[in-house]
């Protein structure tokens, strides 16, 4: 038997102790680190309070690090076989949006459990990535040239992309388009394919248009000409721009934000965090902090490297693309570089389903890294 042998036997049955030994720590310290800025920014959000927002995402967070842990001890064989089912009982949580869902600033997103607003749209990002990596598996590139071998997962992305548009999420519908388009492409689908699509869409955008609501219109108006109507639709980006500019180089100081604090900055502690925290740090404490961020997308680049095994990689790397376009689109969407769609700050921004969905994707990551040398048939189970 030779060493890689022995290596993938060990790995395939390893201890409590052991798993819990090959945890990257330092990614786990890291997580904390960043969510504790979110405290920090959600406790100056309230004027210096814990309440009503920082005590709360605190004790979610608190928890969600326990089922991170605990996610990341399960063997990833065990996801994989999962894969589908969740997939599926997040599609039905879907469907059961648009029957039983609660209204909420215009939209229809959330079911009430009594101890949490649950967001479906939100843990669709993870089952997709899970479904996508299962299907994707063993997959060769002659497999994935054929039309019909990609039907499916397209499918698959565009069935939840329609109910998430019915709410409606127009935010949440493209990162789901995004994250399946990355795995896509890093299975080997050809270019000209994705050309195709996209040339496609771009010529199918009047057509959409006629079917947006009206205030979707208005957010694309009104990024492309906020100065228009400052008082009314292009009030968030003006004053978000106004709150960036303001914080200069260094800031103005913890708690001493004045756009965010004399309210003239709206939704400050969801969709505007980032806006405040260049406020009252400036362009020297976002440049930090992006860096934290940084970092975390490159423990996940660096996981998904090391993996050996197909199903591993694909997830590792579709849960760092869905983090990056969260980075990304929220501060593009706070700097006015595209229009404001509606999406949190990961581990910043205040938010229940949104924090639960961001700690699951980081214990799944876990997962990916304790379970890098597992060996897993062409199926996944042959071996389990």
């Amino acid at each position: 038997m030779s060493g890689w042998d022995l290596g993938a036997d060990h790995a395939n049955n390893m201890t409590l102790g052991e798993k819990l030994g090959q945890v990257t720590w330092s990614l786990v310290l890291l997580i904390i680190l960043v969510a504790s800025v979110g405290f920090a920014m959600l406790y100056s959000a309230a004027n210096g309070n814990w309440d009503p927002w920082a005590s709360r995402q605190a004790v979610r967070f608190s928890v969600s690090v326990v089922m991170m842990l605990v996610i990341a001890m399960v063997d990833i064989r065990i996801w994989m076989k999962l894969a589908y089912p969740l997939y599926a009982v997040a599609f039905v949580l879907l469907v059961a949006v648009e029957l039983v869902g609660q209204i909420g600033m215009g939209a229809q997103r959330w079911i009430d459990l009594g101890f949490i607003q649950l967001q479906p749209s939100e843990l669709m990002k993870v089952t997709l990535i899970l479904a996508l990596a299962r299907y994707f598996h063993g997959a060769s590139v002659e497999d994935t040239g054929r039309i019909l071998f990609i039907t499916p997962p397209i499918l698959m992305t565009l069935a939840p992309v329609g109910l998430v548009l019915m709410q409606p999420n127009l935010g949440t519908s493209l990162i789901l388009i995004m994250v399946s388009g990355a795995i896509l492409f890093l299975v080997g689908v050809r270019w000209w394919k994705f050309g195709l699509v996209i040339g496609s869409a771009l010529a199918a955008i009047p057509i959409a248009w006629q079917f947006l609501h009206d205030y979707q219109k208005n957010r694309v108006l009104t990024f492309l000409y906020p100065e228009n109507d400052p008082l009314g639709t292009g009030y968030h980006i003006m004053q978000s721009k106004i709150a960036l500019g303001s914080g200069g180089l260094f800031g103005k100081g913890f708690l001493l934000g004045t756009q965010s604090h004399l309210n003239f900055l709206p939704e400050k502690q969801t969709d505007f965090i980032f806006t405040m925290l260049a406020e009252e740090f400036g362009l020297v404490g976002a440049a930090g902090f992006l860096g934290l961020y940084c970092l975390l997308l490159l423990y996940g680049f660096i996981i998904a490297m090391r993996c050996r095994n197909q199903f591993g990689r694909l997830v590792a790397l579709g849960l760092t693309v869905n983090l990056f376009l969260y980075l990304f689109i929220n501060c593009a969407m706070n700097m006015g570089l595209i229009p404001v769609v509606g999406i949190p700050l990961p581990l910043i921004s205040y938010g229940g389903t949104a924090t639960l969905t961001v700690m699951i994707g980081f214990g799944l990551l876990l997962s990916v890294h304790v379970h890098r040398d597992v060996r897993m048939s062409r199926r996944g189970m042959g071996d389990f």
